[in-house]
């Protein structure tokens, strides 16, 4: 026999169909298949919703599907530490409420927002015209390179999965260098002018549209991220560098106390299903960037207001005789925010440290949980103690009862308020039969 042809090394990638016989799109079908019925299996096995394993098996099996699944479509991008998911469920409803057909708008709703999750939602809406994307942190330079979004809603940045996002500045200049990468060709950005690292990241932006979203955390932002110098901050004027100038830009968009006000003097009452004054910064994203996208904005306000629980979020379960309003977040400056939304007394904080969660679970040290004086805490989940210990030293009134189960099934006077980490928030969802 004679010496085999070696294989050209563009041409050997795990999963990719060599030579003519199977064309990409039969392979790239092939793949959603096997992936459709991984999910199948995940949901009949009662393990989830199966978005995740879809994608997983579709990107293993045809690593080009990421790319080839956001091509040609008009997108609309959500990214940030806290609000992905609920904003992209804000926008969707605006988005779907000007088409025809609503299956129009695709969304990866379930908050899978990685590269493997957005190929999943995008696999079973090939044709769908739109989509309106949840966006990992990490994921957004690729997206706007590969996908190049009409919009880009850049929330804020805070610290969050501490072993996997080591450090927030790192992303702000990935998200920078890749719109400076695109220049013109690049999306309108939609963003938070009270972040001083998404203020720098946009301002490489050709066009960005400053949202004042009426909440500011602050703790995650005490450097210059141009320069390096420490921010001023001032009631009246916002941030600024005292070292290079860099400063809080005026607002295009606002939340007021009535409402929304807009370009021009426009000014739109504001009616959410969804509680909490991040809430209405949130809709105000949501409302630039479908504004964007070419939304009337009353006609988006209206379908907005239809939003009740995005991906299960502020959701009533039912555990046996307990009824609770099950919250989730994931950070400090989510916990921080997402207490003030809390009434009951008691109310029920579960944590978590699995991967999902970040494993490292430090910031509850800088979270507010003074708010909560007066009121009896319920501490469960794997990393009660933790949480016991840092109420301690705010002097918090509290109980420990690690089992989730064991804390859900006791007595409680009306619906009680829980707030949990991701991991947890999903095992009470599932205990409670709260679908999405």
């Amino acid at each position: 026999m004679g010496a085999m042809a070696s294989i050209p090394a563009a041409q050997v990638q795990r999963g990719r169909p060599i030579g003519p016989d199977l064309p990409r799109r039969a392979w790239r079908g092939a793949a959603i298949g096997a992936g459709n019925l991984a999910a199948w299996a995940s949901r009949a096995s009662g393990r989830g919703s199966g978005a995740s394993i879809r994608g997983q098996v579709i990107t293993t099996l045809y690593p080009r599907a990421f790319a080839e699944l956001i091509a040609g479509r008009r997108i609309a991008a959500v990214s940030g530490t806290n609000g992905k998911t609920t904003t992209t469920h804000l926008l969707t409803a605006a988005l779907r409420s000007s088409v025809a057909d609503p299956h129009d708008v695709v969304t990866n709703a379930d908050g899978a927002n990685l590269r493997e999750g957005i190929a999943s939602a995008l696999s079973q809406r090939i044709h769908a015209p739109i989509a309106v994307l949840e966006t990992d942190e990490q994921v957004v330079p690729d997206l706007v390179r590969l996908g190049h979004p009409e919009v880009l809603v850049m929330l804020n940045f805070s610290r969050d999965q501490l072993d996997r996002h080591h450090e927030i500045k790192s992303l702000g200049k990935k998200w920078r260098d890749a719109l400076q990468a695109l220049g013109e060709q690049g999306p309108v950005v939609v963003a938070n002018l009270h972040d001083p690292l998404v203020s720098w990241a946009a301002e490489a932006a050709h066009t960005t549209i400053w949202v004042d979203m009426g909440v500011g955390w602050t703790q995650d932002a005490a450097l210059c991220p141009e320069c390096g110098a420490v921010l001023r901050y001032e009631l009246s004027e916002g941030w600024s560098c005292p070292g290079c100038g860099l400063a809080q830009h005026a607002p295009d968009y606002a939340v007021d106390a009535e409402g929304l006000r807009g370009p021009e003097g426009a000014h739109w009452p504001l009616q959410l299903a969804v509680p909490g004054r991040f809430n209405r910064g949130n809709a105000a994203c949501a409302l630039a960037a479908a504004v964007v996208m070419g939304v009337q904005p009353t006609t988006a306000l209206q379908a907005m207001a239809g939003v009740t629980a995005p991906a299960g979020r502020f959701s009533i379960g039912h555990f046996g005789e307990t009824s609770a309003r099950l919250l989730l977040a994931k950070n400090p400056a989510g916990w921080s925010e997402s207490l003030l939304v809390m009434q009951s007394d008691p109310v029920i904080l579960a944590i978590d440290s699995a991967i999902a969660d970040g494993t490292d679970v430090s910031w509850l040290w800088d979270v507010d949980y003074e708010q909560l004086a007066g009121r009896h805490v319920v501490c469960t989940g794997p990393r009660a103690q933790d949480l016991a210990v840092r109420l301690s030293y705010a002097g918090v009134g509290h109980s420990l009862v690690p089992s989730l189960g064991e804390a859900m099934h006791a007595h409680y006077d009306g619906t009680v308020d829980v707030l949990a980490t991701y991991t947890a928030f999903l095992t009470l969802c599932k205990m409670g039969g709260v679908t999405w």
